[in-house]
């Protein structure tokens, strides 16, 4: 096997110096490899190690670990020498793993010669073989070369277990394990523990190189792979078992884009309203921007703050199209994988010409490779270093939200020299705050794409969901506006705090309001896509539901009763997202909005100030249609006085 590797290396070398060249500025250590140079001997360890084991003495050989033992000579029981160094790496190795010593210390470079050996190529050429058999292991070398040429292309921008790596490759080539390694010795991709010790820490406390996590959420277990107590990542469990033992494959970044720093200058092409138009306009100047050295990631990161129902997709299809026309890949992430299917058929409307990938559980695109990448957030642990682009969609959402793993898989899905665009209505206060000191960049889109204002909640005092279906009574305030809406025409949207009130309250609205076409939903329920989906045909004509909707359904003449308001469980931005399901469509901008709870509590107050707010600067901007300009002053107003 190692004559196969060091002869594939050489082949390598010869015939396909185009991919060596291209890579070359990456890894000064590799290129010194790549002369095109003969390995002429090498050191092998007979006993088998765990692969954590394995690859941790790997590690300390190349930085010069080994007992600071020199390995220029060649003597192997003179207690120096490259054999004692790397049985002093093997020896380090164990017992940073906490594994039992195999022997004494002291005795380790004496006993090396009888766990080691030096293999050298003259011996190996001394040997000769028939012309056939020559000719065979020429092909078989031949065949390695290609397969490891094939391997590193796919895995380019991907981190994938050994199991997924060989999925991925499945078929490439007899001896795929060969291959990779052959791919590794030539810088094309690298081989790691999927579990390994953190830098400058002891061997115990560990890190999944895959998600992020530390020592917390590692458990160690007898391992039949390894047969020793071996760690495993319980924090990304369902994206396959990631352990001490496993094999993590890393394929190269992604290259460095030309910054050519125009902007087309026909953004009108997309239909763009004047905000959208503004805003984009200012995400490529950003995204465009040559990249600094040493730039900090958190550097390259842009804030598109739209409120909801402004078009933000619209608005990322320019930024798209920039990063394909360089030769680049952009990914499109979101948290939820309803959105992902929903963005689907618009993306390749909008990029007939590119090939896009859809990815989420189940996704029968898997392994493939596009242009353009649709994938939730957790799919985003399968890449390293892949994107030119990232775009992380409703970032404020369950679960991306308060999830540090998602949010190291989204910042290890980018190149290094990737900018991050970040889409939200509600932002985090962490964002708000970074913006306001001028530390992140950012646009907002203060005003939908029909140009009208943002409807201002009105606060209705209403007693507790639980006392209403205990009284089997609603206010006559709280009446009067559902008959009203009804009456208009519309649907209505009526959000509860908890899942155990959707079908009481279901049923209590569906006496009171006279009407037979009220349901109820929650996460829990079965129906619940069948029930959207009537609800989105008017087919339903009071919705009782949770959080759950806050997002993602768009209902043409719609208006918004929100319960128990005033309840711990709807924050600012929860109270905002269920809000902007009103006045979505042009053709009945002006929905009602209530907030009904026994109290009015910051939460409403922020709330209702940030869509006043983003009302204000589409007026002063000059972004609202001329006759909602003089409309949007007086309707502010007249909400102001009845909050």
């Amino acid at each position: 096997m190692e004559e196969g590797l060091a002869e594939a290396v050489r082949l390598v070398d010869s015939r396909y110096g185009g991919m060596r060249n291209k890579d070359k500025a990456r890894n000064e250590a590799v290129e010194m490899r790549l002369r095109g140079e003969r390995a002429e001997e090498g050191w092998l360890w007979e006993e088998a190690l765990p692969l954590g084991d394995a690859i941790r003495c790997v590690e300390l050989w190349e930085c010069g670990a080994g007992s600071g033992v020199s390995r220029g000579s060649s003597g192997a029981g003179s207690g120096g020498g490259p054999l004692a160094s790397l049985a002093a790496c093997v020896e380090q190795a164990r017992r940073e793993a906490g594994a039992p010593m195999q022997g004494p210390g002291p005795q380790a470079a004496g006993d090396a010669s009888l766990r080691s050996r030096r293999w050298a190529r003259a011996a190996a050429d001394a040997g000769g073989s028939s012309p056939g058999t020559a000719r065979a292991a020429a092909r078989a070398r031949e065949a390695l070369a290609a397969a490891a040429q094939q391997a590193a292309a796919a895995m380019q921008g991907r981190a994938l277990l050994r199991s997924e790596a060989h999925a991925l490759l499945e078929g490439a080539a007899a001896d795929m394990g060969g291959a990779l390694q052959l791919a590794q010795m030539l810088g094309w991709l690298r081989l790691a523990g999927a579990v390994a010790a953190e830098h400058g820490r002891r061997r115990r406390e560990c890190r999944c190189r895959r998600c992020g996590s530390g020592e917390a959420h590692m458990h160690r277990t007898p391992c039949a792979a390894c047969g020793r107590m071996c760690a495993y990542c319980s924090a990304c469990l369902t994206m396959g078992r990631s352990r001490e033992c496993e094999l993590l494959v890393l394929g190269m970044p992604a290259l460095l884009l030309e910054a050519d720093g125009s902007i087309p200058a026909d953004l009108h092409k997309w239909q763009l309203s004047p905000a959208q138009a503004a805003a984009t306009e200012s995400a490529l100047q950003f995204i465009e921007a040559p990249t600094k050295p040493y730039q900090h990631q958190q550097d390259k990161e842009f804030l598109l703050w739209a409120v909801t129902g402004a078009g933000k997709t619209e608005m990322i299809f320019p930024l798209v199209e920039s990063v394909l026309s360089r030769g680049g890949r952009a990914l499109i992430a979101t948290p939820r994988r309803d959105v992902v299917i929903e963005l689907d058929p618009r993306i390749r409307r909008a990029f007939p010409q590119a090939r896009v990938v859809t990815l989420y559980g189940g996704s029968e695109q898997r392994w493939e490779e596009g242009d353009i990448t649709l994938a939730t957030t957790h799919q985003l642990m399968r890449f390293h270093q892949a994107f030119d682009l990232v775009i992380i969609d409703e970032l404020d959402a369950y679960p991306y939200h308060g999830d540090p793993i998602l949010h190291y898989a989204a910042d290890k899905s980018r190149a290094p020299h990737a900018p991050k665009l970040l889409l939200s209505a509600t932002p985090p206060t962490e964002l708000q705050r970074r913006v306001k000191s001028g530390q992140l960049p950012h646009a907002r889109v203060p005003v939908r794409y029909h140009r009208h204002p943002l409807p201002v909640p009105v606060l209705l005092r209403t007693p507790s969901v639980a006392k209403l279906l205990q009284t089997r009574k609603i206010p006559k305030a709280l009446l009067t506006a559902l008959n009203h809406s009804l009456n208009r025409g519309a649907q209505l949207f009526i959000f509860v705090q908890r899942i155990s009130q959707v079908e009481p309250m279901a049923k209590l609205l569906s006496v009171l309001l006279k009407q037979s076409a009220v349901e109820g939903t929650s996460s829990q329920d079965p129906d619940r896509a069948d029930k959207v989906s009537r609800f989105r045909k008017s087919g339903i004509r009071v919705l009782v539901t949770t959080t759950i909707l806050e997002r993602g359904v768009t209902i043409p003449r719609s208006d918004v009763y929100i319960l128990d308001a005033d309840g711990r469980l709807f924050d600012e931005a929860s109270l905002v997202q269920m809000a902007g399901r009103a006045g979505r469509s042009g053709d009945d901008p002006n929905g009602f909005v209530y907030f009904c709870g026994r109290e009015r509590t910051g939460a409403q107050a922020a709330a209702v100030s940030q869509i006043r707010g983003m009302n204000r600067i589409a007026r002063k901007c000059g972004y609202l249609l001329p006759e909602e300009q003089a409309n949007s002053w007086r309707w502010s107003k007249l909400f102001k006085r009845s909050n």
